[in-house]
């Protein structure tokens, strides 16, 4: 049996010093298998972020094991964990983090800054924005975009390495509700038919339901887990969960 895209064990994570002192997570555990489109769901403060940030290399736990795509992203260096974040995995965030003084081409292939093979790579970054469905809009800047337009310009960045895991924060939270389902269909596209592993961080019930998998999250523990798929079957024969 192939090893977990991620494993987490008994990771914990706090945050400032003395009596300001906040344990964010305690004691998480968790496998996410290749393939699969989880939804992280929790109130604000429940660490959902933390554990997603973690989980990407942006942030170190207290304690605990963290292994992504086969690397022990604690012992591993900066230089380490900064190559598995450029070629291996994509952020998408609810903010969109675009820079304004660059073409819609330019932030897509800003993964690449130091790549020497200009032509190829501006020819990749116009194969993520067609993905995404803005094939014209790779000369326009940020300032030029609507909001669901510019999140689809954060995802082509996403996608610009063709990464096995995809991480997103709130990616629907600054989105009205058309726009924001557009996105979603994109994810479970690109979940169903690429292959890419999601893990999302949402309020967005929406997507919720089209997860294969449910997380739940309180006070820095998991606190339920849901396989979407055996839910939703069980519902429709009337049965109760397994």
């Amino acid at each position: 049996m192939a090893a977990p895209v991620v494993r987490l064990r008994d990771v914990t994570k706090s945050y400032g010093n003395g009596a300001a002192r906040t344990q964010v997570l305690r004691g998480v555990s968790i496998d996410i298998e290749a393939g699969e489109l989880v939804a992280l769901v929790g109130q604000s403060g429940s660490g959902k972020s933390t554990l997603l940030n973690i989980v990407g290399g942006l942030d170190q736990p207290d304690t605990g094991e963290v292994e992504v795509l086969g690397i022990d992203t604690i012992k591993a260096g900066d230089t380490k964990r900064a190559r598995l974040r450029n070629q291996s995995i994509g952020f998408v965030f609810q903010a969109f983090n675009l820079m304004d003084h660059l073409t819609c081409l330019g932030n897509v292939i800003i993964p690449s800054a130091f790549a020497h093979d200009s032509k190829e790579i501006e020819e990749r970054g116009r194969e993520a924005l067609r993905r995404v469905g803005l094939s014209d809009f790779a000369r326009r800047h940020p300032s030029e975009l609507s909001g669901g337009q510019k999140q689809r310009v954060a995802i082509a960045r996403a996608l610009f390495g063709s990464p096995t895991l995809l991480l997103c924060d709130e990616p629907t939270g600054n989105l009205d509700s058309e726009t924001g389902k557009e996105v979603i269909d994109f994810f479970r596209e690109l979940n169903a038919k690429d292959g890419v592993t999601l893990v999302i961080v949402t309020h967005e019930r929406r997507i919720s339901s089209v997860a294969k998998r449910v997380v739940a999250m309180k006070d820095g523990m998991i606190i339920e887990t849901t396989d979407q798929e055996l839910a939703d079957r069980n519902a429709a024969f009337g049965g109760g969960p397994a």
